[in-house]
């Protein structure tokens, strides 16, 4: 299933070009969620509701995904968290950059650790990226995000895949420069997701999803999540020894091989997921512009 929030807060469900709004469920769902709950209340009652979203889509009419304002999949996860130097070639070509820029080089995953991107800088692929800072060099990532389901902390290996609700495609945006990896990377809209999440049961190996972007028409990143150095069960392993996992939680896996992009305030940029079990993938062919609208479609 295929799931997206829209306009003023949808919530639909996209069948092939089509969304179906199910927003009445997500009244109810939300209605029922304790105010002080950690999470989204509508990714932790999926369980429970999904064949009753799947009946109602069924007899909702359709709207042109091209006609829709996608939003962030996920309205209220407790916390971002981002994988930083998680690919051999992405770790070799900073290397090479801090090099000429006489600046550090990113240690290995497994010493950097995981970072916290800022709530507040979420946003759909329709919501554009405004850049804060153009006189510096501001990059966008493609990356394979993970959202969870349910609640943990500890979590085995064996067991990780049970925690996932489902994935995106994630833009991480940064600004570089000297200070803290998270603060350069919270700058209001800098962590874009969409442009719907695909439920887990209908991606059968996260660890092979080719990802694609390109600006202006020009291919900046063409990788595969097979080729990290943490795969999606480690990470999930790892971050949880560090965090508890809510339902809606956000971890980026980080980019593949490419240099990431540098963006500019009007670059159109195209992010791309080819895996697609049920022939719609993590997420279709997308643009987005930046400071102005995107739209999201097969």
């Amino acid at each position: 299933m295929r799931l997206c929030r829209y306009d003023d807060d949808r919530l639909g469900v996209v069948r092939g070009n089509m969304v179906h709004d199910v927003t009445e469920a997500q009244t109810k769902i939300r209605a029922a969620a304790p105010y002080a709950m950690k999470g989204d209340a509508v990714i932790a009652a999926l369980p429970e509701w999904r064949t009753r979203l799947e009946e109602m889509a069924a007899k909702a009419p359709g709207k042109p995904v091209s006609q829709v304002k996608l939003l962030s999949p996920v309205a209220r996860p407790s916390k971002l968290v981002a994988a930083p130097t998680n690919y051999k070639a992405h770790i070799e070509e900073m290397a090479a950059r801090a090099t000429t820029q006489n600046i550090m080089a990113s240690p290995a995953i497994g010493t950097a650790g995981l970072f916290i991107k800022a709530n507040s800088s979420l946003v759909g692929p329709s919501e554009g990226v405004a850049i804060r800072f153009p006189e510096r060099r501001n990059e966008h990532e493609v990356e394979l995000a993970i959202i969870f389901g349910k609640q943990g902390s500890d979590i085995p290996r064996d067991k990780a895949l049970d925690y996932v609700a489902g994935y995106c495609i994630g833009l991480d945006m940064t600004a570089r420069g000297k200070e803290d990896r998270s603060f350069r990377k919270s700058i209001d809209t800098y962590s874009v997701l969409g442009p719907w999440m695909v439920t887990a049961d209908e991606v059968s190996n996260p660890d092979d999803v080719p990802l694609k972007i390109s600006v202006n028409g020009e291919l900046k990143q063409n990788s595969n999540t097979k080729e990290l150095i943490y795969d999606c069960r480690k990470l999930i392993e790892w971050g949880s020894t560090f965090y508890t996992f809510y339902p809606g939680d956000v971890l980026y896996r980080n980019p593949g091989r490419g240099e990431p992009g540098q963006a500019g305030r009007r670059d159109a940029r195209e992010h791309r997921s080819d895996r697609r079990d049920d022939g719609a993938g993590p997420g279709a062919q997308g643009r987005h512009v930046t400071r102005g609208m995107s739209r999201c479609c097969r």
